[in-house]
């Protein structure tokens, strides 16, 4: 997971260089970004809880 998030930040700087901060093409990437952080954040997150329900 780290590994394609780390793939699009560099994609999102290099679409921003190339089109504009404020280009469809860099709102999309960044878009892209921000849904593979929200799904590890969620990757994290739900291991954490089922440990905490395990030991209730």
């Amino acid at each position: 997971m780290n590994r394609k998030i780390e793939e699009k930040r560099m994609t999102l700087i290099e679409t921003a260089q190339k089109f504009g901060m404020n280009s469809k093409e860099a709102i999309q990437c960044s878009q892209e970004l921000d849904n593979l952080l929200n799904d590890g954040i969620k990757q994290d997150i739900i291991p954490s809880e089922k440990r905490e329900d395990a030991n209730r």
